[in-house]
């Protein structure tokens, strides 16, 4: 299932949407929590974006596990770049929960949908800090499967 679209590999297709998606989303849903004069626009998006995460996440996993199975001599290649796609999935179930709390906790602009000032210190923080680890682990994920594919093949400087 996860491992063809049309001729090519699902995987190497996911990944582009997956690139964009979760730093946008990350983005989008720290500055949902921690501008209170931009909620009421970035409400709904922070909460679609944050959900996507976790579905883009997991087709980007799976497919790259298909796409492994699929051709077997790569495993060993692609071995830091999986490990690390497999915590980015978990930073992402994390930040998704976090963005729906979010969603629910913090009030749109001159409306508190808590009334507890910690709690909603508590909500930003969390939002800022799994936002960033999103951000961080896309980064260091894409960039171990990108040495594994391109290490060596390109000329030199």
């Amino acid at each position: 299932m996860f491992e063809r679209f049309g001729d090519l590999p699902l995987h190497v297709l996911v990944i582009h949407l997956t690139v964009v998606l979760l730093p946008v989303a990350a983005l989008t849903v720290i500055l949902f929590a921690v501008v209170p004069r931009w909620r009421h626009v970035l409400r709904w998006p922070a909460l679609v974006l944050g959900a996507g995460t976790v579905v883009c996440a997991f087709v980007a996993k799976e497919s790259g596990e298909a796409f492994v199975n699929a051709v077997p001599t790569l495993a060993k290649a692609v071995a830091l770049h999986q490990s690390r796609g497999n915590l980015l999935f978990w930073y992402c179930l994390i930040f998704a929960i976090v963005a729906v709390a979010a969603f629910l906790l913090l009030g749109r602009t001159g409306d508190k949908a808590t009334k507890s000032r910690p709690l909603e210190l508590l909500t930003q923080a969390a939002v800022v800090v799994i936002g960033v680890l999103v951000l961080w682990q896309t980064v260091r994920t894409g960039d171990a499967g990108a040495k594994a594919v391109w290490e060596g093949q390109l000329p030199p400087k």
